[in-house]
């Protein structure tokens, strides 16, 4: 079986891998697409390595093929369309139980793509209990990109709270940022939109942004309190650039929340400016399988149109192009389809 690996210095190569087969707990899935994340970009971009080939794409979709023993009767039969929460973990721990398997607290868990064979590849081998339903009015994309970019879109929506009818800034409109817009307008908040690409703010306002700001003409977070009469509600920043974290923490009112997404920025907070005005600031990391479900049970009920983040469909062997046109970061989001 063919399988791409990341090679790093912008390079990723197939290899031939074994045929997968399940060991006990575990199945083997049938891959019919494969997003592509921001976050392959720092395995792309990464210096080179000897370490063995493995398998990257941590966001599949596909159909269950063959069931490994001890299963429990009736979780899950071949055919079964599915989507992966990415992670495995002891499967025991408070952590595990109450699906945070990336944070499981016994042992380390195991991150599809990443220590583990991910699912740029025709088949998979996961656990059994990384395995979800995907609802039969979601496309194969969409199971694939709730697996993380959409999904961590709803994992930051479900750590700052209840949206409905306030105010909230989304920093940065790639594909997670743009997930947080159409996410978020759903589910009733007033989306201001803020990135400097003038067709990402287009793309924004069709998913729902209500307001769009570009902080290469303005200051952003001057225009937002503008816009709100004193500062907005929620700011959730996917950009990862410092920059943008700054200015969405100005871009609060008091008591304002910002949830933090985008990795590779830092923040730096001035006490004394921002002590009087109560705000609280937290990060967010994907999302658990509980909310995996919740999110696609969503998307399908509400109709959120998570297939338009999609500009990009690839096959495998086109994986060199595939990768060099993603790391321009000048379309939208990308899957390799089987």
């Amino acid at each position: 079986m063919m399988g791409l690996a990341f090679d790093g210095a912008k390079t990723v190569s197939l290899h031939d891998f074994p045929d997968p087969a399940p060991g006990p707990g575990e199945v083997v899935l049938r891959i019919t697409a494969s997003g592509m994340c921001g976050s392959d970009l720092h395995y792309y971009r990464a210096a080179p390595t000897s370490a063995p080939a493995l398998i990257g794409g941590h966001e599949p979709a596909g159909m269950v093929e063959v069931l490994g023993d001890g299963l429990e009767p009736g979780l899950l039969s071949v055919g079964d369309r599915v989507m992966v929460h990415h992670y495995a973990g002891c499967g025991a721990c408070s952590s595990c139980r109450t699906g945070w398997s990336q944070m499981c607290t016994t042992a380390a868990s195991l991150v599809y793509g990443k220590n583990a064979h991910g699912a740029h590849a025709p088949y998979m081998t996961v656990s059994a209990r990384s395995v979800l339903p995907l609802p039969d009015a979601l496309s194969d994309l969409a199971g694939a990109a709730i697996g993380c970019g959409t999904g961590t879109a709803w994992g930051a929506l479900e750590r700052v709270g209840d949206v409905g009818g306030r105010d909230v800034v989304v920093v940065g409109q790639g594909p997670v940022g743009l997930s947080v817009t159409m996410l978020a307008a759903a589910r009733g908040a007033t989306v201001i939109a803020v990135d400097p690409v003038p067709s990402r703010l287009e793309q924004a306002r069709r998913l729902g942004a209500s307001e769009v700001i570009d902080p290469g003409a303005t200051d952003a977070a001057e225009a937002v309190r503008e816009l709100t009469e004193g500062g907005a509600a929620i700011a959730i920043d996917t950009s990862g650039a410092s920059a943008a974290t700054a200015s969405a923490i100005d871009s609060l009112a008091p008591w304002g929340r910002l949830c933090v997404v985008g990795l590779g920025g830092r923040i730096e907070l001035d006490v004394r400016k921002y002590l009087s005005r109560q705000i609280t600031v937290m990060t967010s990391w994907s999302l658990s399988s509980v909310q995996q479900i919740a999110c696609a049970d969503f998307v399908a009920r509400h109709a959120v149109p998570v297939d338009e983040l999609f500009t990009d469909r690839w096959t495998l062997d086109e994986a060199d192009r595939a990768y060099a046109e993603f790391d321009r970061q000048a379309a939208g989001k990308a899957a390799f389809v089987f």
